[in-house]
C-alpha cells in the first residue's frame, strides 16, 4: 500500500493506492495556512494516521507540495503556501511519521500520475502541464521523474515570456505564469476593459456566446500558449504533453491552442499530441503517492 499526500494551498488530501494502482481510500482536510507551518505538519501527520488506521497497515508515503526542496541548503524554496519557504519540511516530516518519504512538487507528481498510468502512459518523455492558479510543469523519461539539479527541471511558469508583462510574485515581469495561469488570463480580459468582477471561468464561458472583448482575450491567450508551449518542445521535444488544471477543460485548447503551439514550434510539422489528462484533480495525490515507484529521487 502507498499513501500519497497532496499539499494545496486550500486543503490537503490524501489516498491510498495498493500495487496495482488503484485508490484504497481518499480523505482531506483544510489547510491552515494562517495557523502556519507546524499546524500544516500536525495536519499532515494525523492524515497519514487516519489512512493507516482505516485501511490497517503501514504504508509508503509520499508527499506532493507547492515549491521545491533546495539541494543547497534542504530548506523549502518558491512555494506560494509561503509559511514553508526555508523550512526543512522533509526532515521534520521524516521525524513525524518515524520513516524515509518521497517529496516533490505538485506539478511534478502530476506528471508522474500521468506518465505512469493516465493520458501519457506509453511514452518515452513526457512533460506534464498545470493551468490553474498558476502554472507548472514536470518531465518524466521513460517512467522516471527528472526533478534536475536544482529541483528547478519543468518549472516553465517561470520563464519569460513578455519583458514588460504584468509583476510576478517571484519578482521578474512577464511570466508564463503572470499570461495564462486562469488570474492571468482574467486579468488580460481586465486589462482591455472587460469587467473586473468576471474570473477566468466566466471569460471562457462568455466567448461561446461571441462577445468580441472577449475573444480578443482568448485569442491572446492561446497565442502566449502557444508561444510558451513552443520554448518547451524546441528544448524538450516530448513525445507528449498532458494538460492538467482548470484551464485544461478550455476544449479550444487541443485546437485553437495546439494550432499556436504549431506555429512557434522549430520544425516544418508538428506532431506531438497534446492531450487532456485522465485522472483529473486526483493526479497530483496519485502522483505523490507513486513517487516510491521512482529509482531515488
Amino acid at each position: 500500500m502507498r499513501v500519497g499526500i497532496d499539499l494545496g494551498g486550500t486543503k490537503i488530501e490524501g489516498v491510498v493506492l495498493d500495487n496495482e494502482g488503484n485508490e484504497r481510500l481518499r480523505r482531506r482536510v483544510s489547510t491552515r495556512q494562517s495557523e502556519g507551518y507546524r499546524a500544516i505538519l500536525n495536519d499532515i501527520e494525523q492524515l497519514v494516521k487516519q489512512l493507516e488506521a482505516e485501511i490497517g497497515a503501514k504504508c509508503s508515503v509520499g508527499i506532493g507540495t507547492p515549491g521545491a526542496i533546495s539541494t543547497v541548503t534542504g530548506a523549502m524554496k518558491n512555494s506560494n503556501t509561503t509559511c514553508m519557504n526555508g523550512q526543512l519540511l522533509l526532515e521534520d516530516l521524516q521525524m513525524l511519521l518515524a520513516r524515509p518519504l518521497r517529496i516533490a512538487n505538485d506539478a511534478n507528481c502530476f506528471a508522474l500520475s500521468e506518465a505512469l498510468d493516465g493520458a501519457g502512459q506509453g511514452r518515452d518523455v513526457a512533460f506534464g502541464v498545470i493551468m490553474g492558479t498558476g502554472v507548472g510543469g514536470g518531465v518524466v523519461f521513460q517512467g522516471q521523474l527528472h526533478q534536475g539539479l536544482q529541483h528547478i527541471g519543468g518549472k516553465w511558469g517561470h520563464n519569460i515570456l513578455e519583458q514588460d508583462g504584468p509583476d510576478c510574485y517571484c519578482g521578474r515581469k512577464g511570466c508564463v505564469e503572470t499570461l495564462i495561469s486562469g488570474p492571468g488570463l482574467a486579468s488580460d480580459f481586465h486589462r482591455y476593459g472587460g469587467n473586473d468582477a468576471l474570473v477566468a471561468g466566466d471569460v471562457v464561458m462568455l466567448a461561446t456566446q461571441g462577445d468580441p472583448l472577449v475573444e480578443a482575450a482568448m485569442q491572446r491567450f492561446f497565442d502566449r500558449f502557444g508561444r510558451a508551449m513552443a520554448m518547451v518542445v524546441n528544448i524538450l521535444d516530448p513525445d507528449v504533453i498532458v494538460l492538467g488544471g482548470g484551464l485544461s477543460n478550455v476544449d479550444r485548447l487541443y485546437s485553437e491552442g495546439r494550432d499556436q503551439v504549431a506555429r512557434y514550434a522549430f520544425n516544418d510539422e508538428f506532431i506531438t499530441p497534446i492531450l487532456k489528462n485522465i485522472h483529473g484533480d486526483s493526479s497530483g495525490v496519485r502522483g505523490a503517492a507513486q513517487l516510491w515507484c521512482c529509482e531515488e529521487i
